[in-house]
């Protein structure tokens, strides 16, 4: 009987290409870390304050949505309970999807 243990490979965040690919990858790192609260000040700006408060639980659901099916999207299934920044998330994404820097699973 083997009593060895499989041994647990994590695959490291990917480096991008191209500086366009990098720059997408913050922009959307930045938009899911921050976008809730852009969408809250302007809806304020816009609007009353208790509709921005409302604005701005919506938008912690809406982004965190979001966040989730880009890493059920991107990330090997294998790593998907290890923390990942936002931008790290937006990495997996643009490599697998639009920069095609990785083979699909």
């Amino acid at each position: 009987m083997n009593s060895e243990h499989p041994i647990f490979h994590i695959d490291p965040t990917p480096t991008l290409p191209t500086r366009q690919c990098r720059f997408m990858a913050r922009v959307m790192g930045w938009a899911m870390s921050y976008g809730n609260y852009l969408i809250g000040l302007l809806v304020w700006w816009k609007s009353d304050w208790f509709i921005a408060i409302g604005a701005l639980l919506l938008g912690f659901i809406v982004f965190g949505i979001l966040r989730s099916k880009l890493r059920n999207d991107s990330i090997p299934p294998a790593q998907r309970e290890t923390p990942y920044t936002d931008y790290a998330i937006a990495t997996w994404y643009m490599a697998r999807n639009h920069c095609i820097t990785l083979p699909k699973e």
